[in-house]
């Protein structure tokens, strides 16, 4: 557990990765009170440097002994990293972010949104978990909604960016992209089917069920964030050619009446939201304006006429940081505040 400090010694577990960057600049960007910054990776990385506040630091390996002394380590090294070295910190002492989706749906591990339960925080025993960032994005809308009419049914369709696979999904756009402008042929090797001037409904393995891994996440951590495992959910995850902002259209049925311009208001005010919303002026959230920024954006706000109960809204966000890096350390923030 964490003991009061003025400043602390904090890790990021992955930190040559895109939300490993993300985090560090994240950090910095909202003042986190750092007292010395360590930085991991794999042995492929170790003696690289990164800055943070115009310091070189150097990137360590990443391996069983390296936590005693550090206070909070935000993880982004992949499942498998995190279920060898997470218990390996908490049982040093250091509080873990970890934005994998090994702990997720662990009943002893809190999956938090700061915005949404940031109560569940207290349950914790040396490991949090950061949820999947679809989702991340999605729910924080959605709260304001469900504590005022609570929310029966969700129908989401996601629009998701390359960069939630990763640099090699990031540069396979751009290669694919150039070379189709060129009249060239186009190399697949990230994704199973071209992605450029593409969508694939296709993120992360098939299950028996016919969803993919990603669409499940999706259900079963909203549950869980939620704290109502009577939400019906059900998705439908597509992989677009956007670089970066994940966009989402959402469907809700709610157990009470809630018209659009209540659903506005609600959204107004909500912590962490900002409403993007006159369609008739060509306004409503687009994935290249969230790029950087911090908030979950929501327009096209409207009732659903085919239903009693019934609205829809779209939703955009920046994937790598309110949906990685900005939840984490927001969870390291509620953390510390309330020591």
């Amino acid at each position: 557990m964490l003991s009061k400090k003025s400043k602390y010694v904090v890790a990021v577990v992955g930190a040559t990765g895109a939300v490993g960057n993300e985090m560090i600049e994240t950090l910095q960007m909202r003042n986190f009170p750092v007292d010395t910054l360590r930085l991991f990776a794999s042995e492929r990385s170790e003696g690289g440097t990164l800055k943070f506040k115009d310091e070189d630091i150097k990137v360590e390996r990443l391996k069983a002994g390296v936590f005693k002394g550090i206070d909070i380590a935000l993880f982004s090294a992949g499942a498998d990293r995190s279920k060898e070295f997470a218990p390996d910190a908490a049982a040093a002492g250091c509080v873990v972010v970890d934005n994998s989706s090994q702990w997720r749906m662990d009943p002893e591990v809190p999956l938090v949104v700061p915005e949404v339960n940031p109560h569940d925080l207290k349950k914790h025993k040396g490991i949090i978990a950061n949820p999947n960032c679809s989702t991340i994005q999605m729910v924080v809308a959605l709260k304001p909604i469900h504590d005022a009419v609570r929310i029966k049914r969700i129908v989401v369709s996601t629009y998701q960016a390359v960069s939630g696979t990763g640099k090699k999904a990031m540069d396979e756009l751009l290669e694919q992209t150039s070379a189709l402008l060129q009249f060239k042929d186009v190399k697949i090797s990230v994704y199973p089917h071209q992605i450029a001037f593409n969508c694939l409904p296709h993120i992360d393995v098939f299950l028996d069920n016919g969803y993919t891994k990603e669409e499940m996440k999706m259900v079963h951590e909203t549950k869980k964030i939620m704290g109502d495992d009577t939400i019906a959910v059900t998705a439908t995850t597509v992989r677009v050619p956007v670089f970066r902002g994940h966009s989402e259209s959402i469907n809700i049925e709610t157990e009470r009446k809630i018209t659009a311009n209540e659903a506005r208001a609600l959204l107004s005010d909500a912590p962490g939201v900002i409403l993007f919303d006159a369609p008739t002026k060509n306004v409503y959230p687009l994935a290249i304006d969230c790029v950087g920024r911090d908030a979950v954006y929501v327009g096209r706000v409207r009732e659903d006429e085919s239903i009693q109960n019934g609205l829809n809204m779209w939703v955009v966000s920046d994937n790598l940081r309110k949906g990685a890096a900005l939840n984490a350390v927001q969870i390291a923030e509620v953390l510390i505040k309330e020591i």
